[in-house]
């Protein structure tokens, strides 16, 4: 959700094809370090966009874990500008992602919904 307490929807432009259209935008520290823990599934039309808020000092978003999840979930590393810089499908609990220096926000979002249908130098807007 937005400030403003409505969903974002991700949309693959170079695609044209919606990704989620429930999701949530994690850019405080409160979302930020919460993500989906304590979660037990996410739905497919869901989708969690961590991304760097005003007044963070910590740095964007170069990596994720998925320490204590109980799911799997694609993940997918955006640039400054929404273009996709890396995508991980089905990344399982207990993992840690790479480190991706490019990338500014991350897009996370149910396992297994992606199969293949993104790849990098897509770009994406989510609004």
């Amino acid at each position: 959700m937005d400030s403003a307490g409505s969903y974002l929807i991700a949309f693959n432009r170079t695609r044209g094809v919606k990704l989620a259209a429930k999701v949530t935008k994690a850019d405080d520290h409160e979302s930020r370090g919460r993500g989906l823990l304590g979660r037990a599934a996410m739905d497919a039309e869901e989708g969690l966009w961590i991304v760097l808020g005003a007044g963070l000092w910590i740095v964007p978003c170069p990596t994720i874990h998925t320490f204590f999840m109980k799911f799997d979930i694609d993940v997918l590393f955006l640039d400054k500008s929404q273009k996709v810089v890396k995508v991980i499908e089905n990344m399982k609990p207990w993992r840690l992602s790479p480190w991706i220096c490019s990338a500014h926000s991350v897009l996370e979002l149910a396992g297994g919904v992606l199969k293949g249908s993104v790849a990098v130098g897509d770009q994406l807007e989510i609004a």
